[in-house]
């Protein structure tokens, strides 16, 4: 008879998260091997979903070129550590990654910008169109929106998708 109590599924649930963590982490060591950078591997449990990040103790100058221009680089890492956990384990996986806090910084620029779209919406009584954002960077400015009190909102198609910030 297996345990199925909410306790028993959260602990699934982390040890599964915790699994695609450490499948994460082989995978991006021997990626930071191959590319000859130094980097130390940081894994976490945020929000539902694994968070595996780069870290450097010396100048994050080479793990920069893992970022590359807007993160860019970064999103395609992060895309192809999914499919190594989604061949290892057969699910698919929503995990997050960071390198050099370039995420973590971006985060507390968005949550800013999402603060600020809905005081001016607020303010003006007019909802308040935002750039252009990859998925990550919508949710941030979403959930900075609903922590101010109002609704937002995404309209568009990839790569045009933005929030619209509405009014009260």
């Amino acid at each position: 008879m297996t345990d199925t109590t909410p306790a028993a599924e959260g602990t699934d649930t982390l040890s599964r998260l915790e699994q695609e963590g450490e499948i994460a982490a082989d995978y991006l060591e021997g990626l930071l091997d191959i590319a000859d950078l130094d980097g130390d591997i940081d894994m976490d449990v945020e929000a539902d979903r694994a968070a595996v990040s780069i870290i450097s103790e010396s100048t994050s100058r080479d793990l920069q070129k893992l970022v590359g221009r807007d993160g860019e680089v970064l999103e395609a890492l992060q895309e192809l550590t999914r499919l190594a956990v989604h061949r290892e384990t057969g699910d698919r996986s929503r995990l997050m990654l960071d390198i050099a806090g370039y995420r973590a910084r971006k985060r507390e620029q968005l949550t800013a910008i999402g603060a600020k779209a809905a005081e001016e919406a607020r303010g003006t009584g007019q909802p308040v169109k935002l750039d252009p954002m990859s998925p990550f960077e919508r949710k941030v400015v979403h959930d900075a929106v609903a922590a101010a009190g109002l609704r937002s909102e995404s309209e568009g198609e990839e790569p045009q998708r933005r929030v619209v910030v509405l009014p009260a």
